[in-house]
C-alpha cells in the first residue's frame, strides 16, 4: 500500500497534523492551572471564565500583556526550555498585581519556524508551573508554525493576562504621601529584562560560553542567565488581606529610574538607599565584566529588588515582616519625600 501523498501545506513547512498533535500532548497540562471559574477546556475557538459577583461588588477587568525579551536567545543556547514559560507569566502577571488586580485566565502565544513538539511541550509545561505558582488558570493560546520568518528552532513568546478588582480596592499610587515607607521585595536574578545588553558583555565581547562555570556567581552562566523571573502575587494577595498598600512597582525594563515614577503623584519623589539590601552577583558581574557606569546599572537591571511595596510609615515594620512570613524576604530600602523647588528628578538612588 502506497503512504498518504504529503500535503501542499506539509511541503510548504506547516505540518496541521503535528499541530492537532501538540495540542493533545499538552491537554493535562494546561487543566492542572484551571481554576473553579473556567467553563470548559482548550481546542474552542474561545475560553469562558466566570465572575464571581458576590466577591466582586463593582467589577473591573485588568488586562495585561508582555514578552520575555531575547532571553528566549539563552534558552536556546542552553537547549533548556522547561522555564522560560515562567518567565513569560511573571512579567504578565506582576505587572497586573501592582494595581491590586487578582490574575484570572492566562493566554499565551506561541510562534515556531518549525514545530518540535518536545520543545514545544517543555515551553507549555513552564508556562502551566507560571500559571500554577500565580494560580491563574491557563486557558488556551495560538501555536503559529511560519517557516520563513523564524529559523526552524527559533521561536518567539507572547503572554496575555486577564485580571480582576473591585473598582474600589485599585491600587493607583493616589494615596502615596510624604513619609511613606519603600519596601523591596527581592530579585531572582535578572529576571527578564537587559539581555540584549547581557549578551553583548557576554558573548560579543568576552566570547563566554553559557556552560561555563562562574566562581563569582556560583554556577555556570546559563544557569545564572536562565533563573525564572520571580513571581509575586500570592505574596501581594496575602499581604493585602491584611494591610492596604499605597502604590506598587514591578521593577522591569527600564529599572528604579523609568519605574518608580509611573506610580508617584506629582510633587513626590522616592528616596532609595542601595546599602539597605544585599545585591546579588550578577549585578557587580556583569558591571565590572561590560564597564556600565552605575546610573546605567540602575535604569536597565532589577539591581536585585523585583517589586517595591509603598506603605504607610507607621505599618512599614508589619508589613515588611509579613511578606517575610510569606516566604519574600524583604527590605525597608527607602522613602517618599516631597520634591524641592526646582527638583525635577522623582528617583533619587543613595549609595
Amino acid at each position: 500500500m502506497s503512504e498518504p501523498a504529503k500535503s501542499k501545506y506539509s511541503e510548504a513547512g506547516v505540518d496541521i497534523d503535528k499541530g492537532n498533535a501538540f495540542i493533545e500532548e499538552i491537554k493535562e497540562i494546561v487543566a492542572s492551572t484551571h481554576q473553579r471559574s473556567v467553563l470548559g477546556g482548550i481546542g474552542g475557538f474561545s475560553s469562558h471564565v466566570a465572575i464571581d459577583t458576590t466577591k466582586y461588588k463593582k467589577p473591573v477587568i485588568v488586562n495585561s500583556t508582555d514578552g520575555v525579551g531575547t532571553k528566549l536567545v539563552i534558552a536556546q543556547l542552553c537547549n533548556k526550555h522547561d522555564t522560560i514559560g515562567i518567565d513569560l507569566v511573571a512579567m504578565c502577571v506582576n505587572d497586573l498585581i501592582v494595581g491590586g488586580a487578582v490574575p484570572l485566565c492566562f493566554l499565551d502565544y506561541f510562534a515556531v519556524g518549525k514545530l518540535e513538539l518536545d520543545i514545544a511541550k517543555e515551553v507549555i509545561t513552564g508556562i502551566a508551573e507560571g500559571c500554577r505558582q500565580a494560580q491563574c488558570s491557563l486557558v488556551g493560546g495560538e501555536t503559529a508554525e511560519m517557516p520563513g520568518l523564524y529559523k526552524d528552532k527559533d521561536y518567539d513568546l507572547a503572554g496575555f493576562v486577564t485580571g480582576i478588582v473591585d473598582r474600589d480596592a485599585i491600587i493607583d499610587g493616589s494615596d502615596i504621601r510624604a513619609g511613606d515607607q519603600i519596601i523591596g521585595l527581592t530579585s531572582s536574578g535578572l529576571h527578564s529584562n537587559g539581555y540584549s545588553l547581557v549578551r553583548k558583555i557576554c558573548f560579543a565581547d568576552h566570547q563566554l560560553d553559557v556552560k561555563q562555570h562562574i566562581d563569582e556567581l556560583g554556577c555556570t552562566l546559563g544557569e545564572e542567565l536562565l533563573r525564572p523571573t520571580k513571581i509575586y502575587v500570592q505574596a501581594v494577595l496575602n499581604v493585602l488581606k491584611n494591610y492596604p498598600l499605597n502604590g506598587m512597582v514591578h521593577n522591569t525594563g527600564g529599572g528604579f529610574i523609568d519605574n518608580i515614577p509611573r506610580i508617584l503623584p506629582k510633587g513626590y519623589k522616592a528616596v532609595l538607599d542601595t546599602t539597605t539590601w544585599p545585591l546579588p552577583p550578577i549585578f557587580p558581574f556583569l558591571q565590572r565584566l561590560g564597564e556600565v557606569p552605575e546610573d546605567e546599572m540602575y535604569r536597565t537591571f532589577n539591581m536585585g529588588i523585583g517589586l517595591l511595596v509603598i506603605v504607610d510609615e507607621a505599618q512599614a515594620k508589619d508589613i515588611r515582616h509579613h511578606f517575610e512570613a510569606v516566604g519574600e524576604n524583604a527590605y525597608i530600602i527607602g522613602e517618599i519625600a516631597p520634591m524641592a523647588a526646582g527638583e525635577t528628578a522623582s528617583v533619587e538612588i543613595r549609595r
